[in-house]
């Protein structure tokens, strides 16, 4: 695929401190690319220097095949949408997109076309006529993500696009950046929720103190850490015996027992189950209730970077 936005050995300093460090990464054409990290790793810097409002130390952007710089042509071919909500609360829906529309230069039935389409995209449809100030967070929000796409930029960048927005709309959200990404455009996406990581980026990057320190799909990651299926069994019998025979089960590294609970640490948790369910018939032990969690990013997150993503 190729890609659209490239970061080369990209590195940014404030006095003494590195706060973005030889990171390089790449985004293709119809990629959602997820950059994950705790408060201060480095993903503003790092956003900021990609839409070219800051100017690296050393290293390179490079979007659509033009280099990036603060002032650089380059920066039309982006739709920077930021945490905070730009839009006037006394112009309808429609109005503020106009007005963002002609900043980008568009003009007449172009501009209109545009603005009902980003309507569209974004549920707003209905809505384009009434002030902004009478929308909720979310439906503001998702309008801000629409005023970045007027312009049909190449790469979009969402910084945290669901922060305190209601679940209709977070979810509409999602959505519209999996129909973006699917169309072929590039989305470069930070975010403090993990579940939405997993849902529609098809790689994710982990910054920790200014440095990249994995990038993957999440099958990938997952796998990277090693991390094993945890398998959660409530029962009754003798469990001590039966938790012995689990123990004996190719692909179970550890099953302990603890007040009427098995608990088996294994390769394939789900493949496991059918064995597991003939072991406790066996054993004359009645099972309850199983359930299965499985490594997620979280897991991968707190492994590489020792605490959770929202602390």
């Amino acid at each position: 695929m190729t890609p659209v936005l490239e970061c080369a050995a990209l590195t940014r300093r404030f006095g003494e401190r590195v706060a973005v460090d030889a990171v390089t990464l790449r985004v293709a054409e119809g990629e959602t690319y997820g950059l994950l990290g705790p408060n201060g790793a480095g993903k503003s810097t790092t956003i900021r220097m990609v839409c070219g409002l800051l100017a690296p130390d050393s290293g390179a952007v490079t979007v659509a095949g033009r280099p990036m710089a603060p002032g650089s042509p380059a920066r039309a071919d982006i739709g920077y949408v930021p945490q905070e909500v730009a839009l006037y609360p006394d112009l309808s829906a429609r109005e503020n997109l106009r007005f963002f529309g002609r900043l980008y230069g568009l003009r007449g039935a172009v501009l209109r076309r545009r603005i009902a389409e980003v309507l569209d995209l974004v549920g707003l449809a209905d809505r384009g006529g009434e002030r902004v100030e009478s929308f909720s967070g979310g439906m503001r929000r998702r309008l801000n993500i629409g005023a970045g796409l007027l312009h049909r930029p190449r790469l979009l960048v969402l910084d945290e696009p669901t922060v305190g927005v209601d679940p209709q709309s977070r979810h509409a959200i999602l959505d519209s950046v999996h129909t973006l990404g699917a169309a072929g455009m590039a989305v470069l996406y930070t975010t403090h929720y993990m579940e939405e990581a997993e849902r529609i980026c098809d790689r994710v990057g982990i910054i920790d103190h200014g440095k990249l320190v994995a990038e993957g799909t999440p099958r990938e990651l997952v796998a990277m850490v090693a991390e094993r299926d945890q398998v959660e069994l409530s029962a009754s019998g003798d469990l001590a015996a039966f938790a012995a025979v689990c123990a004996g089960m190719d692909g179970v590294d550890r099953a302990t027992t603890t007040d009427g609970e098995v608990h088996l640490v294994a390769a394939d948790g789900r493949g496991l189950l059918p064995a597991v369910f003939a072991a406790a018939q066996r054993s004359g032990v009645g099972v309850r209730s199983a359930q299965v969690v499985e490594p997620d990013l979280e897991t991968v997150f707190l492994h590489l970077t020792g605490t959770a993503l929202r602390e």
